[in-house]
């Protein structure tokens, strides 16, 4: 923290450190090849200049990082995360978790999150707007974490997956992105908009983790889902829809939105819609190892435990079918529902599934930034006039991609917050 501090404060004085980063090579995912002996000069927070050492040049006084035997590549982005969740207070625990608890512990996560090389986030559901909260702890200086784009609540139908289903009527508990009709809808995505949020996210079907939903059962009409998506993009926002039902996903993608989230019972006509509408898949093909084999221990209700049973096969060979048919595809996690930090721990189930490691990681970087619209400009490679977020391990990851599991170097806008290995925040 006090690096960053002292480096934020040279800069408001006009004093820009030049930094010269060299390394054994350079995965390029734009142009999808490996160059060997990069050399990145670095001013501030931006990459003035990429190249090889042998045709770039050290400016003079720049500090010089020479990651002798390492890759680097862009900061690693995940589009789908919550952030202030934890991943051990399931089910009825997760009742007695405050929003301001929720919001400490979100300190934490994007803490872990940015030394595993994740150098942005997309969080796509938080309680009490504390998501936004944390991202502008993170934009002031005030916080140490990834750049964070954030939705605020969920959006969703009365009693489904993204209402507060767990207590009995006279508790009247009821969750804040509740909203029904078209223009319950509209007026939801409105609120939202004013209390900060970067984009929204809809839940169009049921899902895994809410009590009393049924995963694949369409919770949104299209109707309702087309007037929060006009609203939405009317503002200026990108639209998240959660969708693990095939009429829900269809619908979603019909209406209009962005990316659908999970999209595990797509069928051929969900790949051919989200090709001829742009629609993007983001899928969490990790997290099932972790829910089935450790979800009992941290909470999760019997039904949550049986559904994800039914669907997390399910959603992987609808992964592997949707590479196939060219659907395009990020990288997202939902990490918050295993804990935070694993994120990497997806590339590996990316590559099994279909996807070849050049894939995986463009998922996670230029595609990512790319779908991120206005929001990832300047994110997403190692390119001159970029945010100089850059990330290696001590090997070659595209030999084999678990190596991103263990990342040795973090720089997020210029600032080194790991190096060989540690955290460089104190």
């Amino acid at each position: 923290m006090a690096a960053e501090l002292e480096t934020m404060a040279e800069a408001r004085r006009g004093k820009v450190r030049s930094i010269y980063l060299t390394a054994a090579r350079m995965i390029d995912p734009v142009a999808g090849e490996i160059v060997e002996s990069p050399a990145v000069v670095i001013e501030g927070d931006r990459i003035a200049a990429v190249g090889t050492t042998s045709t770039l040049p050290a400016p003079a006084g720049a500090r010089r990082i020479d990651l002798t035997g390492a890759t680097i590549l862009p900061g690693l982005i995940d589009m789908h995360v919550h952030i202030t969740s934890r991943a051990d207070t399931f089910g009825y625990a997760g009742l007695a978790v405050s929003v301001p608890a929720q919001a400490v512990s979100g300190v934490a996560h994007a803490h872990v999150t940015l030394q595993a090389g994740f150098t942005t986030l997309r969080n796509v559901g938080a309680s009490g707007y504390a998501d936004v909260a944390l991202r502008d702890s993170i934009n002031n200086g005030e916080t140490v974490g990834p750049r964070l784009f954030v939705s605020g609540p969920l959006i969703g139908a009365t009693g489904g997956h993204c209402d507060c289903n767990m207590l009995p009527a006279s508790y009247k508990d009821i969750g804040e992105g509740v909203a029904d009709g078209p223009e319950g809808l509209a007026r939801k995505v409105r609120e939202i908009h004013k209390y900060g949020a970067d984009l929204i996210k809809l839940c169009a079907t049921g899902g895994v983790l809410s009590k009393g939903t049924s995963v694949g059962a369409q919770q949104l009409t299209l109707e309702e889902m087309k007037a929060a998506v006009d609203e939405a993009h009317r503002l200026g926002l990108k639209v998240a829809a959660h969708a693990h039902g095939t009429s829900g996903i269809n619908d979603a993608i019909r209406a209009g939105v962005d990316t659908i989230e999970h999209a595990s019972l797509a069928d051929d006509e969900s790949l051919s819609l989200a090709k001829q509408r742009g629609a993007v898949f983001d899928m969490d093909i990790y997290n099932d190892d972790f829910i089935i084999s450790q979800g009992a221990k941290m909470g999760m209700l019997p039904e949550s435990l049986a559904k994800e049973a039914s669907i997390g096969r399910a959603q992987r060979e609808t992964f592997r079918r949707a590479v196939k048919a060219g659907v395009t595809m990020t990288y997202g996690t939902d990490a918050g529902v295993y804990p935070h930090g694993d994120n990497a721990r997806q590339f590996a189930k990316m590559v099994e599934w279909g996807m070849t490691p050049m894939q995986a990681i463009a998922a996670a970087t230029t595609t990512a930034a790319k779908v991120l619209g206005a929001l990832g400009e300047n994110l997403g490679a190692i390119a001159e006039g970029g945010f100089a977020d850059i990330v290696a391990v001590d090997a070659d990851p595209l030999s084999d991609i678990a190596r991103l599991e263990r990342v040795s170097f973090v720089m997020k806008a210029g600032i080194v917050y790991r190096e060989k290995g540690r955290s460089k925040v104190r």
